[in-house]
């Protein structure tokens, strides 16, 4: 009998061990790095920092975009995604994906840009006009964008013909009078003016603070697990963020920071915005 017991009592060890052990490790996921190399490389030094802070080891889980990322969520096979607020909405809406802890960037807003010598002034006066956007789906290269014209009065694709042009390309055409006027983010702006020195841009509406790009927990994740998570960013938020901007590609975090009191009422904007564009339901990503 007394044998018995103990092998019932290390046997009882062992599941424990093993189900301690499979919380120990998180998947993670970055919808915007192409790429186990990359992953690797961008996020390299946040994994050693997280887990030195967490105690929790992290599994990298390459994607290719973020259609395959919500895939794989929906498979169970990553656990936490790092997104866009774009891409969250899509998240939250099919999976029921929860956000953890924003990554905020510093001046993360949209502009509608004219070429310097445009008779543009307001938006109203691009009705009838080609207008260039980004990236499709993209919150600060399409959707914010297209929601400032709308707050301007302009219905999207009936009061004027929205094209999706790679930026450098944009800024050719508007040079050449193809297209009236470019939709894109702050640091965009500053791309092309890097780009084509001879020209000067204007800025005909400045649109609002967008919501922060976020990290967001699968359902299966167990709740003490997200816990961890927030935890780790809310005590330990100057190493992350330190270990996070040594890292080139990630300039745009610099002066940011965390904030783990998000909820998902925060993305309703990016909501509306999605509305402004004709989407009502947010189960596909734009393409």
């Amino acid at each position: 009998m007394k044998s018995l017991l103990k092998a019932v009592v290390l046997s009882a060890s062992l599941l424990g061990a093993t189900a301690a052990t499979a919380q120990d490790t998180i998947r993670f996921a970055v919808t915007d790095i192409d790429g186990m190399e990359a992953l690797q490389t961008e996020m390299g030094p946040f994994k050693d920092a997280f887990e030195k802070v967490s105690g929790l080891k992290v599994e990298f889980f390459a994607v290719s975009g973020r259609t395959v990322a919500v895939e794989a969520m929906a498979a169970e096979q990553v656990d936490f995604v790092l997104t866009g607020p774009a891409e969250y909405v899509v998240f939250n809406a099919r999976l029921q994906a929860q956000p953890v802890v924003t990554w905020n960037r510093p001046d993360y807003y949209s502009d509608i840009v004219v070429l310097d010598g445009s008779a543009v002034q307001a938006p109203a006066d691009l009705k009838g006009a080609k207008i260039s956007f980004g990236e499709i789906g993209s919150t600060s290269q399409h959707l914010s964008p297209a929601t400032l014209l709308a707050e301007g009065g302009l219905v999207y694709g009936t009061d004027y013909e929205p094209v999706f042009l790679k930026r450098n390309v944009a800024v050719e055409a508007m040079i050449a009078g193809e297209i009236a006027a470019i939709g894109m983010g702050r640091s965009h702006l500053e791309q092309i003016t890097e780009k084509f020195p001879d020209q000067k841009f204007r800025v005909v509406v400045k649109g609002p603070e967008l919501p922060a790009d976020v990290l967001l927990a699968a359902p299966s994740v167990k709740p003490e697990v997200v816990d961890i998570v927030r935890k780790a960013f809310t005590e330990h938020g100057d190493e992350l963020l330190a270990a996070i901007t040594s890292v080139e590609n990630n300039a745009k975090f610099i002066g940011g920071g965390f904030n783990a009191t998000v909820t998902d009422a925060d993305y309703d904007s990016v909501r509306k915005m999605y509305e402004n564009v004709g989407v009502t339901e947010f189960l596909a990503f734009l393409e």
